[in-house]
Protein backbone atom coordinates (compact mmCIF):
# COMPACT_ATOMS: atom_id res chain seq x y z
CA UNK A 1 0.00 0.00 0.00
CA UNK A 2 2.90 2.37 0.71
CA UNK A 3 6.16 2.52 -1.18
CA UNK A 4 9.19 4.09 0.50
CA UNK A 5 12.38 5.12 -1.27
CA UNK A 6 15.44 6.28 0.66
CA UNK A 7 18.25 8.47 -0.57
CA UNK A 8 21.24 10.35 0.79
CA UNK A 9 23.41 7.60 2.20
CA UNK A 10 27.12 7.52 1.63
CA UNK A 11 30.56 7.72 3.16
CA UNK A 12 31.49 10.47 5.59
CA UNK A 13 34.31 11.17 8.01
CA UNK A 14 33.69 11.01 11.73
CA UNK A 15 32.34 14.33 12.92
CA UNK A 16 30.75 15.03 9.57
CA UNK A 17 27.14 15.19 8.49
CA UNK A 18 24.72 13.46 6.17
CA UNK A 19 21.09 14.04 5.35
CA UNK A 20 18.84 11.12 4.51
CA UNK A 21 15.50 11.50 2.78
CA UNK A 22 12.60 9.13 2.34
CA UNK A 23 9.76 9.68 -0.10
CA UNK A 24 6.45 7.91 0.41
CA UNK A 25 4.05 7.11 -2.39
CA UNK A 26 0.95 5.03 -2.90
CA UNK A 27 -1.63 4.98 -0.13
CA UNK A 28 -0.21 7.98 1.67
CA UNK A 29 -3.33 9.20 3.43
CA UNK A 30 -3.61 7.76 6.91
CA UNK A 31 0.08 7.45 7.71
CA UNK A 32 0.44 8.03 11.42
CA UNK A 33 4.18 7.64 11.95
CA UNK A 34 7.26 7.87 9.79
CA UNK A 35 10.77 7.23 10.91
CA UNK A 36 14.16 5.70 10.54
CA UNK A 37 15.66 2.46 11.76
CA UNK A 38 19.15 1.12 11.25
CA UNK A 39 20.88 -2.22 11.23
CA UNK A 40 24.62 -2.73 11.57
CA UNK A 41 26.30 -6.03 10.71
CA UNK A 42 25.65 -8.58 13.42
CA UNK A 43 23.10 -6.37 15.16
CA UNK A 44 19.34 -6.23 15.37
CA UNK A 45 17.47 -3.50 13.58
CA UNK A 46 17.01 -0.60 15.99
CA UNK A 47 14.90 2.50 16.11
CA UNK A 48 16.71 5.74 15.33
CA UNK A 49 14.00 8.39 15.21
CA UNK A 50 10.30 8.80 14.48
CA UNK A 51 7.88 11.63 13.83
CA UNK A 52 4.12 11.25 14.11
CA UNK A 53 1.28 12.96 12.28
CA UNK A 54 1.17 15.74 14.86
CA UNK A 55 4.85 16.48 14.53
CA UNK A 56 5.99 14.87 17.76
CA UNK A 57 9.42 13.29 17.54
CA UNK A 58 11.33 10.72 19.48
CA UNK A 59 14.93 9.57 19.25
CA UNK A 60 17.12 6.75 20.34
CA UNK A 61 19.30 7.82 23.23
CA UNK A 62 22.41 7.14 21.17
CA UNK A 63 21.49 9.77 18.56
CA UNK A 64 19.66 12.34 20.65
CA UNK A 65 21.22 15.75 20.22
CA UNK A 66 23.00 14.74 17.02
CA UNK A 67 20.20 13.65 14.68
CA UNK A 68 17.07 15.55 13.72
CA UNK A 69 14.04 14.04 12.02
CA UNK A 70 11.59 16.16 10.07
CA UNK A 71 8.72 15.92 7.60
CA UNK A 72 7.94 18.17 4.68
CA UNK A 73 4.77 20.24 4.37
CA UNK A 74 3.00 17.56 2.37
CA UNK A 75 3.84 14.94 5.02
CA UNK A 76 5.07 12.60 2.31
CA UNK A 77 8.79 12.97 2.82
CA UNK A 78 10.75 12.37 5.99
CA UNK A 79 14.35 13.46 6.42
CA UNK A 80 17.04 12.61 8.92
CA UNK A 81 19.75 15.19 9.45
CA UNK A 82 22.73 13.43 10.98
CA UNK A 83 25.43 15.57 12.54
CA UNK A 84 28.53 14.74 14.55
CA UNK A 85 28.57 11.30 13.02
CA UNK A 86 30.46 8.52 14.74
CA UNK A 87 31.83 5.25 13.35
CA UNK A 88 29.23 3.41 15.43
CA UNK A 89 26.54 5.11 13.34
CA UNK A 90 27.63 2.96 10.41
CA UNK A 91 24.65 0.88 9.34
CA UNK A 92 22.01 0.37 6.72
CA UNK A 93 19.31 2.92 7.42
CA UNK A 94 15.72 1.98 6.67
CA UNK A 95 12.79 4.30 6.26
CA UNK A 96 9.58 3.18 7.95
CA UNK A 97 6.01 4.32 8.00
CA UNK A 98 3.00 3.10 9.89
CA UNK A 99 -0.44 3.22 8.32
CA UNK A 100 -3.62 1.63 9.62
CA UNK A 101 -1.71 -0.51 12.05
CA UNK A 102 0.79 -1.86 9.54
CA UNK A 103 4.46 -1.05 9.11
CA UNK A 104 6.04 -0.46 5.71
CA UNK A 105 9.74 -0.43 4.96
CA UNK A 106 12.09 0.99 2.38
CA UNK A 107 14.95 -0.96 0.88
CA UNK A 108 17.59 0.77 2.98
CA UNK A 109 20.53 3.05 2.30
CA UNK A 110 24.09 2.49 3.49
CA UNK A 111 25.71 5.01 5.80
CA UNK A 112 29.40 4.52 6.49
CA UNK A 113 31.30 6.71 8.93
CA UNK A 114 35.08 6.44 8.84
CA UNK A 115 37.36 7.26 11.74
Amino acid sequence: QVRLVESGGGLVQAGGSLRLSCAASGSIFGISVMGWFRQAPGNQRELVATVDSGGSTNYAESVKGRFTISRDNAKTTVSLQMNSLKPEDTAVYYCMCRRLGLNYWGQGTQVTVSS
